[in-house]
């Protein structure tokens, strides 16, 4: 086990480059399971959630060959093997390869997603989509079943505007017989991503994107080359750090539009904020104004860029509400940047923030993988030494934090866990 020790108060300037999408990674490579010959992903992200997608291919009868930035994934000789806990209890988004398996093998047996603990995260929606479309579905020893005689085109309406039952509903429909129709579907940057793939693999869908998607399901998909979308929260978490300690940082690979609703905020507290095609050029300011953020689904602000933009308000001159209404639970950095001399309080779903107050270099641990991301913002921003455990929630979604960190000035490396530290985290 390793930590992430930052000296802080450095300033920060460079070009900063941002890596492929988690979260198109996430349900890309899943997608590749419904082709009949080999499909290459360029612009992957080199973060652990990948290579546990990759080694779960493998293990049904696929290949996954990755070399940090393209995989070349055959699912020619797979098999549908029941994936009950292992792996699948690690990732978040596991549950993706419940819509791909059973649009292609009409039956799976998945365990259900681990990742961050944010509270519940009910698949509800997703067992609705798969039901509606013929499937028999099944909880059985915290495992999900899915069963189908065929699968067949259906009218979907979903009850929350939820991007993983938006995406899995695409995967199990795309070769279904007929017409399906999802409405109230989720609109992010990443579905069209994957539309994008499916479409390139001979899948018709329409409007991805908004909020109707239409999918005439076909016989079958065949391979193709794809290049991932940029990850628009790894993109604004650069742009965050660049708000509270940049002097002229450069995010490069960026589709600004994917981070308006970042972008508008960050100009609101006073941010130097230029945009162009596929660059952002963010510089810091030396009074910050407080701000209001409310989390919605996009393209309102992010609730993934709530936790590291609470850090930056710590920096603020005022008083600042971020009010979270997705995930209840992501409030749980919150104590750690009080250890940091951070002055916030918890109401129910808003966090109220009070500054500016110059935060102190701690021991902290990261509960989650935004929530690192949050205190590693915070630890540039601190006066002394900030030590981060629980590293192993930030690879999970930041391809080479550190180094492109250090890269643009920061004072931050890793280091490994003694064993007594080991043991102290465990314990707490």
């Amino acid at each position: 086990m390793e930590k992430i020790k930052i000296i802080g108060g450095d300033p920060l300037r460079g070009t900063i480059k941002v890596s492929g999408a988690k979260n198109s990674a996430v349900a890309l490579i899943p997608a590749t399971i419904l082709a009949d010959s080999p499909v290459t992903i360029e612009g992957l992200p080199d973060i652990s959630d990948v290579r546990i997608l990759g080694d779960l291919i493998e293990e049904i009868g696929g290949t996954f060959h990755f070399d940090g930035k393209k995989a070349v994934i055959d699912p020619t000789n797979m098999v549908p093997m029941p994936m009950p806990n292992g792996k699948v209890k690690k990732l978040r988004a596991s549950y993706y390869l419940m819509g791909a398996m059973l649009g292609r093998f009409k039956k799976a047996v998945v365990g259900l997603p681990g990742g961050c603990h944010l509270g519940p995260r009910p698949i509800d929606q997703h067992i609705k989509g798969f039901e509606a479309l013929g499937a028999k579905v099944t909880n059985e020893q915290g495992a999900i079943y899915l069963r189908a005689e065929e699968l067949r085109g259906a009218r979907i309406f979903l009850d929350v505007v939820s991007v993983g039952a938006t995406i899995n509903i695409m995967l199990a429909a795309v070769r279904a017989k007929g017409r399906t129709i999802i409405e109230n579907a989720a609109k992010e940057p990443e579905i069209i991503d994957v539309a994008t793939l499916l479409s390139n693999m001979g899948a018709n869908i329409k409007g991805a994107g908004t909020d109707v998607i239409r999918i005439d399901g076909v016989e079958k998909l065949s391979g193709c080359r794809h290049s991932i979308i940029p990850d628009r929260i790894e993109a604004g978490t650069y742009m965050i750090a660049a708000a509270a300690m940049g002097k002229e940082v450069v995010i490069d690979n960026v589709i600004p539009q994917h981070v308006e609703s970042l972008t508008a905020k960050l100009r609101e507290m006073g941010v130097h904020v230029e945009t162009s095609d596929d660059q952002i050029l963010v510089s810091s300011v030396p009074d910050l104004k407080a701000v209001d953020v409310k989390t919605l689904v996009y393209p309102g602000f992010p609730t993934d860029l709530q936790q590291p933009f609470t850090s930056l308000l710590t920096k603020a001159h005022g008083t600042s509400v971020v009010t979270d209404t997705i995930y209840s639970a992501r409030f749980k950095h919150i104590d750690e940047l009080r250890r940091m001399n951070a002055s916030i309080k918890v109401e129910g779903c808003s966090a109220i923030v009070t500054g500016p107050v110059q935060l102190q270099g701690a021991k902290v641990k990261a509960s989650d993988l935004r929530a690192g991301a949050a205190l590693v913002i915070a630890g540039l921003m601190a006066e002394g030494l900030t030590e981060i455990a629980g590293v192993e929630h930030i690879d999970r979604g930041y391809s080479n934090l550190v180094d492109k960190l250090a890269g643009i000035g920061a004072t931050i490396w890793r280091e490994k866990m003694t064993d007594e530290e080991i043991e102290q985290v465990k314990n707490a």
